[in-house]
């Protein structure tokens, strides 16, 4: 998985590419998420437009990631979640955990709320 970012109004964008699979992903992810939190930035983003696959482990990334920044009276968003990904999230019954858009312009504006 490959990992960037960018901010858009006070809210960062997560943007994974390739697979989420734990392992290095998770530190990658888990390391990034906490610069972020310790720079003040809790709105986030994950655009998952560009991940071709997730596993169980992968899950629990996102439940964590969504963990840490509620503890840190932050939110997280999913956007552009694939077929594949919003099938797996249905099955393990987390689409009614995360809230789901779209696109990444539709999550980001959610925040403005």
């Amino acid at each position: 998985m490959k990992l960037s970012y960018q901010e858009r109004g006070g809210v960062v964008i997560l943007e994974p590419k390739g697979k989420i699979l734990g392992g290095p992903d998770a530190t990658l992810l888990k390391d990034q998420l906490q610069t972020l939190i310790d720079s003040g930035k809790v709105r986030v983003v994950i655009d998952l437009a560009e991940v071709d696959y997730m596993n169980s482990t992968g899950l629990g990334i996102l439940i964590s990631t969504l963990t840490t920044l509620r503890k840190a009276n932050g939110e997280l968003k999913l956007a552009n979640v694939t077929e594949k990904i919003q099938s797996l999230l249905t099955i393990t019954k987390l689409v009614t955990v995360f809230d789901d858009y779209e696109s990444v312009d539709e999550a980001v504006a959610t925040f403005a709320k």
